[in-house]
């Protein structure tokens, strides 16, 4: 079997789970396309430039499999994931190049979906769960180097954003057992990654309702100034105590997690206070606004006003010293106006936030946006918004990265840097990427012999320089995170 992964973190976890799932059952994998009987697409439907990316995609495989028919070992052609999900119909009819097709929760019927497929017929099964969370299902690391991982804390969402497809190809929002997460982080331990991130479309509404004494406790309340589309729901451990237990398996690795949905950062600050306090979560917060106005956050569904998140950033600078922030921006949502445009432009310069994701808006089908909105802004405005607001990131990044000149990180490393083979490169607290000379370091935890970094070890770095994306810097010497945390 070959995987091919397209799309969010979720995906590059739901190849690992769709690969333990066919490990078990017999198959092996290969990194060269022509050595597979099987082909699988492990598919993302946020953004219609995504699907795209699969049917070009698809265009290439069907000369494979026309080359194949002949040499009479037939190709198999599976969907996976959130584009099988949403257009399951035209995926099997279009060109008749698909052989399988399975949705976010049908990953243990492949081994079934694959037999169907060898007799020659076409095999689908797009249903979606409300309890599918693959719990009992450890997933096989497949990421650079082994020393960071993925760990999936829930699937699926409630929040109903009107422009989000997510709630219609993943379903509705449920949590894994703690118990089979702290699994799943200590035997990462055992490997030896070195930093985890746990995921979830909205991490901090996790609440793990897997034994009756959980389920007494009450719903938390929502900051001051946000509204929930749903009825928030009593019971459950919380993500604070998730992460709580997490964050005590390993001392010297690092989590991090994502994505939080900025409502659910009540005002007892928990979540806040664990951050600030454990040297091993990192002091990086993922706030997605998606727009500066509020007035289009209303027509988002959001849930808050520009004012709700700005106090929202403003706390969390004050309970945790020195944060990075992270944010997602759309540029031209429906009826977006070049006053509510130039309002996301000031946030954004007022935020000044060290990472960013930003995207033109694209309207998909069965969303609420489609049903009740008009996609009215014309794409060659949204394509210009969009690089005016890369444009304004990118100072306001490049003067927060410029902050950090002169001061000394920890960085953990990654492997060589892409451009140079005598540098390396890795990422600090903050998940800014930092690029040093490869050179014989002294350890100073214990005072080893001097030596060379190696993917997976922690080094202090002086910052030298900073751009809006890189950090550059001389390396002092390999430490641990706690050696760090205390002489800090």
């Amino acid at each position: 079997v070959y995987l091919e992964t397209y799309g969010c973190q979720m995906n590059v976890n739901d190849t690992e789970i769709a690969w333990s799932i066919l490990q078990r059952n017999g198959y092996a994998r290969t990194k060269e396309l022509d050595e597979a009987d099987v082909v699988l697409l492990v598919t993302c439907s946020v953004r219609e430039k995504a699907e795209q990316a699969i049917w070009n995609r698809l265009q290439h495989l069907k000369a494979l499999k026309a080359r194949r028919q002949q040499a009479r070992a037939p190709l198999r052609i599976g969907i996976l994931g959130c584009m099988a999900e949403r257009l399951k119909e035209e995926i099997l009819h279009r060109e008749k190049l698909v052989d399988i097709v399975a949705g976010p929760d049908a990953y243990r019927d492949l081994p079934r979906l694959l037999a169907v497929a060898e007799s020659g017929q076409q095999a689908a099964n797009v249903l979606l769960s409300l309890d599918e969370t693959y719990a009992d299902i450890l997933p096989v690391q497949t990421s650079a180097g082994g020393t960071t991982a993925f760990v999936s804390i829930m699937r699926g969402c409630d929040n109903m954003c009107t422009y989000c497809i997510v709630p219609f190809t993943r379903g509705r929002e449920r949590s894994r057992p703690i118990a089979s997460i702290l699994q799943e982080v200590r035997m990462l331990s055992d490997q030896g990654v070195k930093e985890v991130t746990l995921l979830g479309q909205n991490v901090n509404s996790y609440r793990d309702l897997s034994e009756v004494q959980f389920q007494s406790v009450a719903a938390p309340g929502l900051s001051r100034g946000f509204s929930t589309v749903y009825k928030a729901k009593p019971g459950g451990l919380r993500f604070a105590h998730l992460l709580d237990q997490v964050s005590r398996i390993d001392p010297e690795m690092r989590i991090r997690f994502t994505s939080p949905h900025p409502k659910d950062f009540p005002d007892e600050a928990s979540v806040l206070q664990l951050i600030q306090e454990r040297h091993n979560i990192c002091k990086q917060l993922h706030l997605p606004a998606q727009s500066g106005s509020t007035r289009v956050l209303e027509a988002m569904r959001r849930g808050y006003t520009r004012e709700a998140y700005l106090d929202l950033v403003h706390h969390v600078r004050d309970s945790i010293p020195g944060v990075s922030l992270s944010s997602d921006f759309i540029a031209g949502f429906c009826g977006e106006t070049e006053e509510d445009h130039q309002q996301t432009m000031s946030l954004l310069r007022e935020v000044h936030y060290n990472i960013g994701f930003l995207f033109a808006y694209s309207m998909r089908q069965k969303t609420r946006a489609y049903h009740r909105l008009q996609d009215d802004v014309p794409a060659d405005v949204k394509k210009r918004r969009l690089e005016e607001l890369i444009a304004a990131f990118r100072e306001e990044a490049a003067r927060a990265n410029a902050a950090l000149v002169g001061q000394d990180q920890v960085v953990l490393v990654e492997g060589p840097s892409k451009r140079s083979a005598s540098e390396l490169c890795g990422r600090n607290d903050g998940n800014i990427k930092v690029i040093f000379p490869d050179a014989e370091l002294e350890d100073a935890a214990d005072c080893g012999a001097p030596g060379r970094a190696q993917p997976g070890d922690y080094v202090v770095v002086k910052v030298t320089s900073a751009s809006s994306q890189t950090l550059r810097g001389v390396p002092l010497c390999r430490t641990t995170l706690s050696r760090a945390a205390a002489c800090h």
